[in-house]
């Protein structure tokens, strides 16, 4: 009885420390990555303010200088932080998910290896597009809506000028990265339900009209309300739907090929 007990501890106790070690690997990685962003984070800052500030110097209502100002003494310090830590994260993610592959690689089948390794590399590369869709397209459309409400002062009006601060603007479009790389994590999410038999490639195209409407609503929440950036990001999701559809159809013919190829050899 003793030696069976040890016997089942062994392997739990194995996995642990391998997951101490892959755990420490990732820490590691982000804490490097984090320190090398931090070296550079008022330039990081700067690319990610381009966007606003080259919509700012075209839409001037004065002669002042473009800028962000701040009010708290500690603002500026801390944005930093954060920038080097989104920085460092996203630096760091190819290190986190070869060390989930690492840790979870031993206990999969051949045939689970060729499905689940395609989903770590396309997840990080759909997400880095939507981010992409944000900073080159979606937010200079958002920005140059925005500050259209800017007024020129004169005599008899007051001006009305943005005053954007450092950790609002931040804040927003990390919020805009984040909205638009997780929706763009659709294909993988629905293809992962069609592997496990939660999604059909027909019951999929069988809703497309409500996903279609879905699709607009998420569009006009994360969006301005101009229709050109309503259709820059409604237009992508949907095209991402139906390439969601064919990838459940190709699981789905594969799916059948190795039941069919099963019954043969049976």
């Amino acid at each position: 009885m003793t030696d069976t007990t040890e016997e089942q501890k062994m392997p739990l106790l194995e996995h642990l420390i391998e997951l101490r070690k892959r755990l420490l690997w990732s820490v590691l990685t982000l804490l490097f990555a984090f320190l090398a962003s931090f070296a550079f984070a008022e330039y990081l800052f700067e690319f990610l303010a381009a966007p606003l500030a080259e919509v700012m110097r075209e839409n001037a209502v004065s002669d002042r200088e473009t800028r962000l100002i701040f009010t708290d003494l500690t603002e500026v310090f801390f944005t930093y932080v954060k920038v080097a830590f989104f920085f460092g994260a996203f630096i760091s993610c190819p290190i986190f998910l070869s060390q989930i592959w690492l840790f979870v690689a031993p206990g999969l089948y051949k045939n689970e290896k060729s499905a689940f390794a395609p989903f770590l590399i396309a997840s990080p590369i759909l997400f880095f597009i939507g981010g992409a869709l944000v900073y080159y397209v979606i937010f200079p459309m958002a920005a140059e809506f925005f500050l259209g409400f800017q007024v020129q002062g004169s005599e008899s009006t007051i001006a009305i000028e943005l005053e954007a601060k450092v950790n609002e603007y931040f804040s927003l479009m990390m919020k805009l990265i984040f909205a638009f790389g997780i929706c763009f994590q659709l294909p993988v999410l629905m293809t992962l339900l069609a592997k496990v038999g939660m999604a059909t490639s027909k019951g999929m195209a069988e809703k497309r009209k409500y996903a279609i409407v879905g699709v607009f609503i998420v569009a006009a929440i994360f969006t301005p309300p101009d229709p050109l950036s309503q259709l820059a990001l409604a237009i992508p999701i949907v095209l991402l739907y139906e390439i969601s559809i064919l990838m459940a159809k190709m699981v789905e013919k594969k799916r059948a090929e190795e039941e069919n190829a099963e019954s043969t050899d049976t």
